[in-house]
Parts: C-alpha cells; sequence; structure tokens
C-alpha cells in the first residue's frame, strides 16, 4: 500500500494535484476536509473533541487502508510542530500495517496563495476563503517547512499545474504504470 500524503498551506492546491494524481494512479482520494466534515456538524472547530475525533477518523481509515492494501492519496494542511505528533502516528501506524508513507510538500509565492485562496468552491468547502484569513493564519502557523526527519518531495506549484505536479510525484515515487 502506498499512501501519498500531500502536505502545505491552505490554498497551495493540494486537493487539485490530489485529484489529477487519482487520475494518474487510480489511487483513492481521502482529502483533508472528510475527516473534518464528519465532525463538524457536531462539534466546533478548536473544540476538543473535534480535534480529537478527527485524528481518530483519519489514522482509522488510513491505517485500514494500509491494512486491506488500499493506495490512498491524502491531504493536509501541516503546521510544523503543532502537527508533529499526528504525522508521526499516522506515518508510524501505516508503516507497521505494511504501508509506505511518501510525503510531498506544495509551497508556492505568497502572493498566488493569496489569489487562490479567494474562490466559491473554497468557501462552499468551509476552507480558507479570504486574503485576510490566510495572512493569519500563514502567520500564526510555520507552514511552509518540510515534516522533519521525513523525506518529502518538494513541489513549488506557483508556476506548474496540478497534473504536472501530480506527474512529478508519480514519477519520484514510482507510482504510475508502465
Amino acid at each position: 500500500m502506498n499512501l501519498v500524503y500531500i502536505y502545505g498551506p491552505p490554498g497551495v492546491g493540494k486537493l487539485a494535484v490530489a485529484t489529477e494524481l487519482a487520475k494518474l494512479t487510480g489511487y483513492k482520494l481521502f482529502h483533508n476536509h472528510f475527516s473534518i466534515d464528519c465532525v463538524l456538524p457536531v462539534f466546533s472547530f478548536g473544540m476538543e473533541p473535534f480535534d480529537r475525533l478527527v485524528q481518530q477518523i483519519r489514522r482509522m481509515v488510513l491505517t485500514e487502508a494500509a491494512r486491506q492494501d488500499v493506495d490512498v492519496i491524502f491531504t493536509f494542511v501541516y503546521a510544523r510542530d503543532v502537527d508533529d505528533p499526528i504525522v508521526t502516528a499516522i506515518d508510524e501506524q501505516v508503516t507497521q500495517a505494511g504501508g509506505r508513507v511518501c510525503f510531498v510538500q506544495l509551497v508556492c509565492d505568497q502572493e498566488t496563495l493569496e489569489q487562490r485562496v479567494v474562490g466559491e468552491d473554497r468557501t462552499r468547502m468551509r476552507k480558507i476563503d479570504t486574503v485576510e484569513r490566510i495572512q493569519r493564519f500563514v502567520t500564526q502557523y510555520e507552514l511552509f517547512t518540510p515534516i522533519p526527519g521525513r523525506e518529502s518531495l518538494s513541489i513549488d506549484n506557483t508556476n506548474v499545474a496540478p497534473d504536472e505536479a501530480a506527474r512529478q510525484i508519480g514519477e519520484h515515487y514510482g507510482l504510475l504504470a508502465t
């Protein structure tokens, strides 16, 4: 089982790249907001039960996918230090269940990020959708640092289309059928 773990700041294009990678590879897509949307109707962002349940759902789904040999693409907003325990738990559980984790960091310049966060689809999915909110988020958290202790393919997709970024990921990790 391969888990392609795509991370980066809100609005960088994780879901767009993940969708293209799923088309190329046939992998299942379990994006960040699937787990959030399960819990949000009952518990608000920031509440202890919200955070705990979202993390439990992610770990359970990804670990079971590894046990069942189901290849998955997962997207995640990684904030250094805050999210290190979450990343470690998922990495260890998937690996122990027989999976391989392929980390991919997406970054783009600040101007591009601010342009990308504004959009009707982001509002509909309850994502960060204003320049003010992304500026606050980027100031509050360390979002552009690779996950420490893990090898990541880093792609600056400021001027790279999602299908091209997906192809780079597939080639780098040997995920494309020949």
